[in-house]
């Protein structure tokens, strides 16, 4: 396996999903930074207007593409970031099969490109692979309990099996490989209506609608902050030597989803009050990352509070979203939410 210098930042990073909340950020860090940048992206989920600002940076670069399909570069590659799969659940539910294909077919063809370049390789895992956990909080060494045949397993098994890519041909001496399990996030350019919970409240309370609450509203999430989160990522690839084990990247701030939508409420007031439905099959109950071995190996940890985090991204949706714009988000997540009802999935 070629060997890299990691002392400096230098060098061409190609990012997959880089339209996307995440890869977007990422994207801007990493010219920040001075590397330059591939962007890879299909637009599926990814959105042209989160990397509209950065066109015309001499060192950015679009490349429309689906990872599913095999591609090449003449231009030397020194780091590939595997961000390229929906994430949400009505996402990646409105078509399985592409999803688990990304999630496999995907992984193996970027890894293939990280091999012929002699690239350090980051896959972008999910908390997802613990599934509904019956070990609080979820460590690296759980093995996770995920229904492999239920409606989340496109997601859920396709992110275990890209793992599982990633450490064969770590293993086998072939791909400078990492992988990082990525517990929720949130931020600044998500999509209204993707179907996420941070999202899904910000757009009801703007719009005077009532917040939709599944279940008892007592399951509980750590939330992220995409800054932290990027700093994470970009710190577990650039760490030598390879840790050549999965690290939890998120919060460990644990709250309820009722506290969540209290929080959102005392930013945006609104009268509309709360809406419960059904808990979707296979919601996990409790997450909650340990992130011990980021700490000790990255020196990481994040730094943004709930109450910040959330502040900035009600003035993004707040600035972002016009008075139509807004209207069609809720029309459009009312579908999204009909949808995961029918599915029984759940956002």
């Amino acid at each position: 396996m070629l060997q890299r210098n990691y002392s400096g930042r230098a060098g061409t990073a190609l990012v997959a999903g880089g339209a996307g909340f995440v890869g977007s950020h990422l994207c801007d860090a990493l010219l920040s930074r001075g590397q330059r940048v591939i962007c890879v992206d299909s637009y599926l989920t990814g959105s042209e207007a989160n990397i509209r600002p950065l066109m015309n940076h001499p060192g950015f670069r679009m490349v429309e593409k689906d990872i599913c399909e095999k591609m090449s570069f003449d231009e030397p590659v020194d780091y590939v970031y595997n961000l390229a799969c929906a994430a949400s659940p009505p996402q990646y539910q409105a078509d399985p099969a592409h999803t688990m294909m990304t999630c496999v077919v995907g992984t193996g063809n970027l890894l293939a490109l990280a091999e012929e370049h002699g690239a350090s390789f980051l896959q972008a895992s999910t908390s997802e692979v613990y599934g509904d956990p019956e070990e609080h909080p979820q460590r690296e060494d759980y093995r996770g309990n995920v229904n492999c045949t239920g409606p989340r397993a496109c997601y859920d098994e396709g992110k275990r099996a890209a793992e599982a890519l990633c450490f064969d041909l770590l293993r086998a001496g072939r791909v400078d490989a990492r992988v990082a399990r990525i517990f929720n996030t949130y931020g600044p350019r998500m999509q209204p209506n993707d179907g996420r919970i941070v999202s899904n409240l910000i757009v009801q309370a703007l719009s005077g609608n009532s917040l939709t609450i599944y279940g008892t509203g007592e399951q509980t999430r750590s939330f992220c902050y995409v800054t932290d989160l990027v700093e994470g990522l970009m710190s577990l690839m650039m760490i030598t030597p390879n840790p050549e084990v999965p690290v939890n990247l998120g919060n460990p701030g644990e709250f309820t989803i009722n506290e969540l939508a209290r929080m959102v409420v005392e930013m945006v007031p609104t009268s509309a009050g709360l809406v419960q439905k059904p808990l979707p099959m296979d919601d996990p109950q409790r997450r909650r990352p340990d992130i011990s071995r980021a700490k000790e190996l990255l020196g990481w940890e994040p730094a943004v509070p709930l109450a910040e985090g959330l502040r900035q991204t009600v003035e993004w949706f707040s600035t972002s979203l016009g008075e139509a714009r807004r209207a069609e988000a809720v029309a459009a997540l009312a579908v999204s939410n009909r949808k995961a009802a029918e599915m029984s999935i759940g956002v």
